[in-house]
């Protein structure tokens, strides 16, 4: 999943950022405000990690700014203020939640995690679709119980399909999921992975919208094992 992390402390920023893609979060750092701006219209990303005290001033102007055009990407607010009004106004201006500096990297990581199942309309942490299961904590994928090796990519970007079952994703959103702004991506490297992806769960695990993009496949077809290979066939 994709985290756009505005933070002006590169010391800070860099801690954060390692942390996450131990977990196998897609991070691009900005820090400053017009920056910021500049990535969320270019990039699609699954939620934003805001610091307030920005060089240009208070991160909340940003997210104000972000709410009134109708933008819904889940915020959370990551500052040293630690008032009780501070908390009020962050969750009051937008934010979808507010966590005081200095943090433990696993409570973020579980506080990202809620916040995307929220926009997804999950309540079970444990993400399933017909045969197939996704732990996002423990990173593990099972078929019919059967625990199934996926490289980091194939893995985020089953992620992404399984957090929006019924949406068509398209080629671009699929690869801002698996890439920073700055990666070299080789052209054909969105189809090798969901090739993997058919190979090692199945057929229809992904269908293709010719002219629009993917989809995830319908539940009863996904883990097939008629329709599926083990990595070694």
């Amino acid at each position: 999943m994709h985290i756009l992390l505005v933070e002006d402390d590169a010391l800070v920023a860099s801690g954060i950022r390692a942390g996450l893609m131990t977990y196998d979060f897609v991070v691009d750092h900005v820090s400053t405000l017009q920056a910021a701006r500049q990535a969320l219209e270019s990039v699609t990303t699954d939620a934003v990690i805001l610091d307030r005290g920005m060089p240009e001033g208070d991160g909340l102007q940003l997210l104000a700014e972000w709410r009134r055009c109708g933008v819904e990407t889940p915020v959370l607010i990551l500052t040293a203020r630690d008032a009780v009004r501070d908390r009020v106004d962050g969750l009051q201006g937008g934010a979808d939640d507010y966590l005081v500096k200095p943090f433990d990297l696993d409570e973020l990581v579980a506080r990202l995690y809620a916040l995307l199942r929220r926009a997804a309309g999950r309540s079970s942490g444990v993400m399933t679709h017909g045969a197939l299961s996704l732990d996002p904590a423990s990173r593990q994928v099972s078929v019919e119980g059967e625990v199934v090796a996926l490289s980091r990519r194939e893995l985020v970007l089953l992620e992404a399909f399984l957090y929006a079952p019924r949406s068509v994703l398209t080629a671009d959103q699929l690869k801002d999921s698996l890439y920073g702004m700055n990666d070299d991506v080789e052209s054909n490297a969105l189809n090798v992975h969901i090739h993997h992806l058919r190979r090692k769960l199945g057929s229809g695990v992904i269908e293709t919208v010719r002219g629009l993009g993917y989809r995830l496949g319908k539940p009863d077809e996904v883990g097939n094992s008629e329709n599926r290979r083990t990595p070694s066939s």
